[in-house]
């Protein structure tokens, strides 16, 4: 190799950390040490700090070391070893072959690889592969962890699911976000729809983490998450490839660990229930005609319908048969005694738990609120100050104000909901007195109210020859005449 040969130096770390602990410096010393040592010129030194070795190829600085091999301006490039200027076979070899077309060395310090010579280029092929061997067997291993990481409860990377913060290698509740994942899952059974739960979230004014619209693949998503009754999931999905889709794991595979909750188990499975109802349905099911309709099952397990004016719900396969009027009457009754027996000191417990959650909500509300107007202020000083222009100041400044807006009609409606809360707290015989006299305002509430209470507490009707069975989505502590509702039922 000539003596003054022109030359480049090149130099990559591939993490901050060996950014900080392995320096640059360090391996630009050590090169241009050789350089001198062999009588080479230096001309240009390309850095890549904090770029992995997996494909540098497209860096605006590898172009840039490759356009002055291409004009001539180096005949060689020097670097610490292999494993600084790639790892991938591929690129490692279009390298080699970029230089070779242009009568260009590639010299390897730590390897003592000149590819000038036939025993050069082909040990530097062989050492090729076993960089990539190693990128492989570190990826390996890290992915063999990731399982045992994930049972020990530490974190495996990105960010906390909406509602949870990562602190100290701990997950824990963010008290900002969480209030409102908790409103999701109300909103989502006072609604029972993805987008208007998205959209009640946004007009209230409320953001994802990154000041997004919620939309309702966010909301179905955050639903789904279980993290939110207090178990996540981790080592359950797994990447298909760069820019490419992700995929579930076999559920043997995944590890499920405990966590702080946000709602009770109850309402995630119940919110989730009706996800799975409404995921099965390629198209909403015609409006229900009858009280009952959809939740009358013979005991062969058929469903029973109510055909053309007859008003009697029969099964085809059984001829099993009984009355519309006869069945609102049975599950009148039956209504009565669920009423009579529920807890009210737990329903009182329960209320004061809620109010409490409206005013983290509240709280949250008004943090959010603060933010958002301490941000807008210190956006109009560098509008006065001129460090932002007019259009600048006004695209980031009309959304923040229209969610500022949003925040401002909220505040108060949370307010007033809380004070509602805690009157009817307060009024325990009002309270009492509204669950005892359920029964005798059915007559006269509507038939959508009384439907939406069905579709509440009503998981199924069987009839069977002698007997009828109600079963409870939530079966309270019940008397036993109220644990099972009988009709002699020998037609209609």
């Amino acid at each position: 190799m000539e003596p003054n040969k022109r030359i480049g130096i090149f130099i990559r770390v591939s993490t901050e950390m060996q950014v900080k602990d392995d320096s640059p410096e360090h391996h630009e010393q050590r090169a241009r040490y050789y350089a001198q040592a062999k009588g080479w010129e230096i001309m240009e030194i390309y850095q890549l700090d904090a770029v992995s070795g997996k494909s540098v190829m497209q860096h605006p600085e590898t172009q840039r070391m490759l356009a002055d091999v291409t004009s001539g301006h180096i005949t060689g490039l020097v670097f610490s070893k292999l494993a600084r200027l790639a790892r991938n076979t591929i690129e490692l070899l279009e390298f080699a072959n970029v230089f070779r077309l242009h009568n260009a060395d590639l010299i390897s310090l730590a390897e003592s690889i000149d590819t000038s010579s036939p025993a050069g280029r082909l040990f530097y092929t062989m050492i090729a592969a076993m960089a990539e061997w190693e990128r492989e067997e570190i990826s390996s291993r890290v992915a063999a962890s990731v399982p045992i990481r994930a049972k020990l409860g530490k974190p495996l990377g990105g960010q906390a699911a909406f509602g949870y913060r990562w602190q100290d290698k701990e997950l824990v509740i963010d008290e900002r976000e969480a209030p409102v994942r908790k409103l999701m899952y109300e909103l989502f059974m006072l609604h029972q729809r993805k987008l208007t739960t998205a959209k009640a979230l946004n007009d209230a004014g409320y953001r994802t983490r990154n000041g997004s619209m919620f939309t309702a693949t966010s909301v179905s998503r955050l639903l789904r998450d279980s993290s939110a009754k207090g178990e996540r999931r981790a080592n359950y999905t797994r990447s298909l490839g760069d820019g490419k889709a992700w995929e579930l794991k076999p559920e043997s595979e995944w590890v499920v660990m405990p966590c702080p909750r946000i709602v009770s188990s109850e309402l995630w499975e119940e919110v989730n229930r009706l996800l799975d109802i409404q995921e099965s349905r390629r198209t909403p099911g015609p409006k229900a005609v009858y009280l009952l309709s959809g939740f009358v099952k013979c005991e062969c397990g058929k469903t029973m319908y109510v055909y053309h004016t007859s008003k009697v719900y029969a099964c085809s396969k059984c001829r099993h048969r009984i009355s519309v009027a006869d069945m609102d009457e049975i599950f009148q009754a039956y209504l009565q005694d669920y009423l009579r027996s529920i807890d009210v000191a737990g329903y009182a417990a329960e209320a004061g738990g809620v109010i409490q959650e409206k005013k983290e909500l509240l709280e949250s509300t008004k943090r959010e609120r603060t933010r958002l107007k301490r941000q807008m202020d210190a956006w109009l000083d560098l509008r006065v100050e001129g460090e932002l222009s007019k259009e600048q100041f006004a695209e980031r400044n009309r959304p923040a104000e229209e969610r500022l807006q949003q925040l401002d009609r909220q505040l108060p409606l949370l307010e007033a909901e809380i004070d509602v809360r805690t009157v009817q707290l307060m009024s325990g015989d009002s309270v009492i007195r509204e669950l005892r006299t359920l029964y005798e305002r059915w007559q006269h509430l509507e038939f959508e109210q009384k439907r939406g209470i069905v579709e509440t507490v009503v998981s199924g009707i069987q009839v069977g020859r002698e007997d009828i069975t109600i079963t409870l989505a939530y079966v309270p502590q019940l008397p036993e005449n109220a644990k099972k509702s009988s009709h002699s039922n020998r037609g209609s």
